[in-house]
């Protein structure tokens, strides 16, 4: 059958190029080897001009396959399953983009991509490594475009398609048997993309993220190829700037992914030791404690096997994070896993052949690697480099183990769980970590490589070490920093990390003037610390610190002891009514809908008058994953905090029309009606009540039942509904509490003793949202410090770029 309106050139085409780039890479690994065991010059010469031009081949076939991805997604051809399963003709352009590494295919075709460019610039680059380097890059290439090639080999299906077809992909589906089913709806319109990526942080947070990814297999690489040719330490001059930007891109990577958790995710923070944030860190800690003892080695010789060791671990725990995030094993635990794609089976084989290749080399030739008999003096720079290079690798190990239960459980038929409580776990270990890493990064530079005197290090360090205490005890006592919620040896842990963190910020700067007298040129590692302390001094601050300012004792939606604490952090607002929240006034001033987004305007008023800001929260319907509605948070920024906001739930979102049906109660004075979340009695009867509500004269006939509305947690709270009679009709008014969700009435006179009083209960009364407020102080000390400490990074890279 010919369909209407396919454009299968695009995917055709991508098809081949996707071929050709596995062929191409298989082709640059073998030659490169060959080049690597040639011992002639003229073949060596001749297999790595081949091996260059197969992996610019290659190269060249992954970039034009990314760009025809995008151009089928960009035109909304939803002929291929690709561009259907991940956009739709709704969503943003800016969002176009997301939607290619929304999806497993997408996802590794740019972390292929980036290893392509990291390729191109090591063949200019590696000299005379190129060879040995590029054998473990092109297989790695090879990898990769395995889990994108989509073919089966007899009934085994190898990889996934990004141009597989829709009507492929549902062939049984009755809605393909028609030539022009691009026209309906349900096809021509899109599933859609996630609503938790369409915020502008993921544009730009995965490319970074997944450059840090491919980043680490340099070092890697360099580490294989030095244990391969038995040149142990030749490379590790060579290649420290490539651990450093990989250090610099992966950390920056990380921290727009807190960003984004800030701004797009409602645990109210930038940080949840989420399994997916885990997978992250985990490799970056291990990179970083590398790249210390690279340091070491280059400078004393000491540390080569540490070096060699943390970049082959480094490199595999990205394997292994990659596997853990994307074969489904945490879809139940993560916001942001990926589900069962197929794959696993292809990805569990290349992480086993790298792990059972690189371990095996590394374990095979780690006695060789040569190493100085001399432990390092205790009063060394090294010494304490290769401590903190150490903690580093422990805090990984007390992350990734806990982060691994569900694989541990799946093997072992364990029942391993961290407990309710997701956050303390973690916590408890890493506070620790911060007070030895702050004190380290404090003071290492301030020793000197070899042996440092007593008097020189403590003449150097007497002035810093006694304004960090004075700073540090003037912020725990002033910034009244009493966080109590684990005790009071957490919340000394945290005075102490504080010490530590401040000292981290001022022994540094102190470092710059003093041990460097100014030369920003050679002051990379001492702002990269610098900037490490004070990212410490953020954390700390503001999560000790966090404040719910919308405090609320009670809370139509979280009705009962079932949720307490989100019934006690959520604000009911109700349309156009002012609000009590403590320090602030809150007034829900309407709500408008765009398509699947609805945009709350929030006005806030300090009581004192000194400050008004608008919030503008929002809630996305979702199209994809979990039902209901996705909240995107707003926030005002401010120089020394950020107020925090999101929506629970909102009555204008609510679908169905209101079903809830008055009860009637006939009762006399001092009876009690019942309702589902408290009582109310019939206090006393007002004969033509005339107040600022109402107007009744002694001509009129009205009645005014007043009622003490007794709530569960023990409020008392007043209705006043009246029965009246006008133009010899019998009418009433009800009277509506809109935080119990009641609407009250008197409804009739049943004898000269009793009345009717009418009850209705429902969350449709009146438009209301739930609202819940944070403030984060100092918030910003986390983001200036992540940017400090990059640039450090970046300054340390150009240097070392500068002394090859």
């Amino acid at each position: 059958m010919k369909y209407i309106g396919e454009h299968l050139l695009p995917g055709q085409l991508g098809h081949f190029l996707v071929v050709l780039s596995l062929v191409a890479s298989l082709v640059a690994c073998i030659a490169y080897f060959k080049a690597s065991n040639a011992t002639l010059l003229p073949d060596h010469e001749s297999w790595r001009k081949l091996a260059r031009i197969a992996f610019l081949v290659n190269a060249g076939s992954v970039l034009a396959t990314f760009s025809i991805l995008f151009f089928v997604i960009a035109n909304h051809f939803h002929e291929y399953f690709y561009a259907w399963n991940h956009s739709d003709l709704s969503l943003n352009p800016k969002y176009l983009l997301s939607s290619i590494w929304e999806g497993q295919e997408g996802a590794f075709l740019l972390w292929t991509l980036w290893q392509s460019v990291l390729g191109i610039l090591l063949i200019a680059t590696a000299k005379k490594w190129e060879a040995p380097v590029m054998t473990v890059m092109s297989f790695a290439q090879f990898c990769l475009a395995t889990l994108i090639i989509g073919v089966y080999v007899f009934d085994l299906k190898v990889g996934s398609s990004p141009f597989l077809l829709t009507r492929h992909q549902f062939q049984d589906a009755p809605i393909f048997q028609g030539e022009n089913y691009l026209s309906l709806p349900k096809i021509h319109n899109g599933n859609g993309l996630n609503q938790l990526l369409q915020n502008y942080w993921m544009v730009i947070h995965p490319p970074v993220l997944f450059l840090g990814y491919a980043s680490t297999i340099v070092p890697f690489a360099y580490a294989i190829a030095g244990l391969w040719k038995k040149d142990f330490g030749g490379w590790a001059k060579q290649a420290l700037p490539w651990s450093l930007f990989s250090g610099a891109i992966f950390g920056l990577g990380i921290m727009m992914g807190a960003a984004w958790a800030y701004e797009s995710l409602t645990f109210g923070g930038y940080w949840a030791w989420d399994p997916v944030e885990n997978a992250s860190l985990v490799p970056w800690l291990v990179m970083v404690a590398g790249i210390h003892t690279q340091v070491i080695y280059n400078s004393t010789g000491h540390s080569l096997r540490a070096t060699n060791t943390f970049f082959v671990l480094s490199f595999l725990l990205v394997l292994y994070s990659t596997y853990l995030t994307r074969s489904g094993d945490l879809q139940d635990t993560s916001v942001h896993a990926f589900v069962d794609s197929g794959m696993n089976w292809q990805m569990r084989i290349w992480v086993l052949i790298f792990v059972i290749g690189s371990l095996t080399l590394l374990i095979t030739r780690y006695k060789k690697i040569p190493h100085i008999a001399k432990e390092e003096e205790f009063s060394s720079r090294e010494f304490w480099m290769f401590i903190g290079s150490l903690v580093l690798f422990l805090s990984a190990m007390a992350i990734i183990i806990p982060t691994s239960f569900p694989i541990i459980n799946k093997l072992f038929g364990t029942n391993l769980v961290i407990g309710e409580d997701k956050e303390f776990p973690y916590n408890r270990i890493q506070i620790f970590v911060a007070v030895v890493i702050g004190i380290l990064t404090a003071i290492s530079q301030y020793l000197k490589y070899k042996n440092t005197s007593r008097a020189y290090f403590t003449k150097k360090l007497l002035w810093a070490t006694l304004i960090s205490l004075v700073a540090s005890v003037s912020i725990s006592y002033f910034g009244h920093i009493n966080y109590n919620k684990y005790g009071v040896g957490f919340l000394a842990a945290i005075h102490l990390a504080l010490f530590a963190s401040v000292y981290a910020v001022i022994a540094n700067a102190g470092y710059i003037f003093t041990g460097l007298h100014g030369k920003l040129k050679s002051a990379g590692a001492s702002v990269a610390h610098l900037g490490f302390g004070l990212l410490l001094v953020g954390i700390l601050i503001s999560s000790s610190k966090k404040e719910v300012l919308s405090v609320n004792t009670f809370n139509p939606l979280n009705f009962g002891p079932d949720k307490p604490k989100e019934g006690f952090e959520n604000l009911t607002l109700f349309r156009g009514i002012k609000t009590d929240m403590g320090a602030y006034w809150a007034t829900y001033v309407k709500d408008s809908t765009n398509g699947k987004m609805t945009w709350f305007q929030v006005d806030m008023e300090r009581k004192d008058g000194k400050d008004k800001f608008t919030l503008y929260p929002d809630l996305i319907k979702n199209t994809k994953g979990q039902e209901g509605m996705s909240n995107n948070p707003d926030s005002r920024h401010y120089l020394h905090k950020d107020i925090f906001s999101y929506v629970n739930h909102a009555s204008s979102v609510q679908e169905g029309a209101d079903t809830s049906q008055f009860k009637n109660h006939v009762v006399k004075t001092g009876d009690t009606v019942f309702y589902s979340e408290g009582y109310m009695i019939l206090d006393s009867v007002t004969v033509n009540p005339h107040n600022e509500k109402y107007k009744f004269t002694g001509k009129d006939t009205a009645l005014m039942a007043n009622l003490t509305v007794i709530t569960r947690d023990q409020q008392k709270l007043t209705a006043k509904p009246v029965f009246y009679v006008r133009d010899n009709a019998a009418q009433y008014m009800l009277d509506t509490l809109y935080s119990q969700g009641l609407a009250i009435g008197l409804t009739r006179i049943a004898d000269d003793k009793h009345l009717e009083i009418s009850v209705k209960e429902s969350s449709k009364l009146a438009p209301f949202l739930a609202l819940k407020i944070l403030q984060f102080p100092f918030i910003n000390l986390v983001w200036l410090g992540t940017l400090l400490m990059i640039a450090g990074f970046v300054m340390s890279l150009v240097r070392r770029v500068k002394l090859l």
